[in-house]
């Protein structure tokens, strides 16, 4: 074989083998659902049950890298950081999880899942990302409406925008008060139901 043709394959192999040895390994992250779920204090269900359908969003929140603002309209997303699942579904899941432990609903369920419901909450994802600064903050803002099936009317809404300080620089540290935010935004959503069923009564005969 040519001389020079074996020091060429020789070289492209170098090449490639140096190329696998620096890829990186991608971390992936994922929202955690507090250990200490609870039912709200003891009384009787409200006689409805409720569907949760899944989160609008932009794409970038429909994907599994983590999002950063670098300050104005400028945004990007880490290439090797990323989510276990889309941003809309991990809240979607710690939502479902904090209403069916509250103890407060006949029933809970994901439109997916092919269930009944009284009301349909959705909702709109706008802000889940990291914000440059000094500080650095985890920006989370998302909206939830409820419509009453039975009515076609939309009964109840309610925004959350709230930006998280960061203890620290790394992403691990972001991703942890990004999964603070959640849970606190959460948290007043279950409240701001809650107080909506217990100011407007309704019959399970009216179901």
């Amino acid at each position: 074989m040519n001389p020079k043709l074996v020091a060429a394959f020789l070289l492209l192999g170098v090449v490639l083998a140096a190329g696998c040895g620096a890829a990186r390994p991608s971390k992936y992250y994922q929202l955690t659902v507090p250990n200490n779920l609870s039912a709200d204090p003891p009384s009787d269900p409200y006689p409805v049950s409720l569907l949760l359908a899944s989160l609008i969003s932009s794409h970038l929140y429909r994907e599994d890298r983590i999002v950063y603002s670098s300050g104005g309209q400028s945004m990007g997303a880490y290439e090797y950081q990323r989510w276990a699942e889309p941003p809309t579904e991990m809240i979607e899941e710690v939502l479902l999880r904090e209403l069916r432990a509250s103890g407060r609903y006949r029933g809970v369920n994901s439109m997916r899942s092919g269930a009944r419901g009284d009301y349909v909450i959705s909702g709109r994802l706008y802000d889940f990302k990291e914000v440059s600064g000094p500080p650095l903050l985890a920006r989370v803002s998302f909206e939830l409406t409820m419509r009453d099936n039975k009515t076609a009317s939309t009964v109840w809404n309610h925004s959350y925008s709230h930006d998280e300080p960061v203890d620290g620089k790394d992403v691990p540290a972001i991703v942890g008060a990004l999964n603070r935010n959640v849970q606190r935004g959460v948290s007043e959503f279950r409240s701001s139901l809650n107080e909506y069923f217990s100011t407007h009564p309704v019959s399970p005969s009216t179901q």
